[in-house]
């Protein structure tokens, strides 16, 4: 089995007090109103054929007053059971997390589930809003493109009582359930596959934080190791398309203009890097080398074509899935955490002389 190092991501403490913000009635609370005992709320809620009419009307009641698993979907409420999976990606432009998501559907949809996506956008604020959505969905199950950094929204999720799937990371302590891999090691990997090509002056492009800031880590840690220069790096917080990756170029030539390889943290930046070198007159990969991540679904058709690091989108989707229709049935229980291989597939950005060379991790 491949090791795969942990990524050391951020927890963050909220900048406004949780006590300050309205808690989630308990199930108890919901009991001691219906004047019945906290089991009797559940069976009422989970399988009311177990309870009186009456009971279960009145229980029902107290929750629509009380705001417990409050639901839009009468349905829902009445057989104890949402039919919607919640999914939220970092960005609605990324090719892989399209292709995450779909998988986790198709997965899903086929025992009765129907999955609704919303956006994070890299954004702690945006991210709690959505948290707090999911309070009045109450959705079966919460599936991210990412890890929830902010320890109140953790907790949050903890308090939804519901299964919870992280991915594109692999951090120690996963919230619930976790489909990932280490960022870190995509960063090294970057920096050992570009040393392998002959370059020796390198530079990175990508987010800030997050995702970006651990491949950055990783690729610093291997370029010492190899005796290799890294460059200032050119940091976005937010990547809207490939214009980015364009103006990442520019910057980067003005910061670094002999820098010989750059490794771009975000497959939009590549093919912006790619073009926008093309378009100055640079011969890719002599004068300089470029390496992606992500490998969307156009990296193998430009001119040169883009050498991506990458991770299977789809069997994240489909794993995470899978994990969620488990614990659904109740035929598992427990956090579970699967770290998956990254792959690097070398092609004419980088590959001086090469083209078209597929080489695993």
């Amino acid at each position: 089995m491949t090791a795969h190092s942990h990524d050391n991501v951020l927890r963050l403490a909220s900048p406004t007090p949780l006590a300050g913000r309205a808690k989630p009635v308990r199930i108890e609370e919901v009991a001691a109103r219906a004047g019945v005992s906290a089991i009797t709320v559940s069976r009422a809620l989970r399988k009311p054929e177990l309870v009186s009419p009456k009971t279960r009307d009145l229980i029902l009641k107290v929750v629509e007053e009380t705001g417990y698993w409050s639901n839009p979907h009468a349905s829902a409420l009445r057989s104890g059971r949402s039919s919607i999976v919640a999914a939220f990606v970092s960005n609605f432009l990324s090719h892989q997390f399209g292709l995450a998501v779909r998988a986790c559907t198709h997965v899903l949809e086929g025992h009765g589930y129907q999955v609704m996506v919303g956006q994070t956008a890299y954004s702690y604020s945006r991210e709690l809003t959505a948290i707090q959505s999911l309070r009045a969905l109450r959705p079966a199950a919460v599936f991210f493109t990412g890890v929830i950094e902010l320890e109140d929204n953790r907790q949050m999720l903890r308090d939804l009582n519901i299964p919870i799937v992280e991915s594109w990371a692999n951090p120690p302590d996963p919230l619930d359930m976790l489909v990932g891999f280490s960022n870190t090691d995509a960063g090294r990997l970057a920096a050992s596959h570009l040393a392998g090509q002959g370059y020796r002056r390198l530079a990175f492009v990508g987010r800030s934080g997050g995702r970006g800031a651990l491949r950055l880590a990783g690729f610093r840690q291997r370029a010492a190791e190899l005796g290799l220069q890294v460059a200032e790096p050119v940091l976005i917080d937010w990547v809207d398309g490939v214009d980015d990756g364009r103006t990442a170029y520019r910057t980067l030539m003005q910061q670094s203009p002999d820098v010989e390889a750059v490794f771009c943290a975000n497959d939009l930046l590549g093919v912006g890097m790619l073009t926008e070198a093309r378009r100055a007159g640079r011969q890719i990969p002599d004068e300089l080398g470029i390496l992606s991540f992500g490998d969307n679904d156009v990296s193998g058709d430009l001119s040169p074509n883009l050498s991506t690091i990458s991770v299977d989108s789809e069997l994240i989707g489909r794993r995470a899935g899978e994990l969620i229709l488990d614990r659904l049935n109740g035929n598992a229980a427990g956090a579970v955490s699967e770290c998956l291989d990254i792959h690097l597939t070398c092609r004419q950005s980088t590959a001086r002389g090469v083209a078209d060379i597929q080489a695993g991790r």
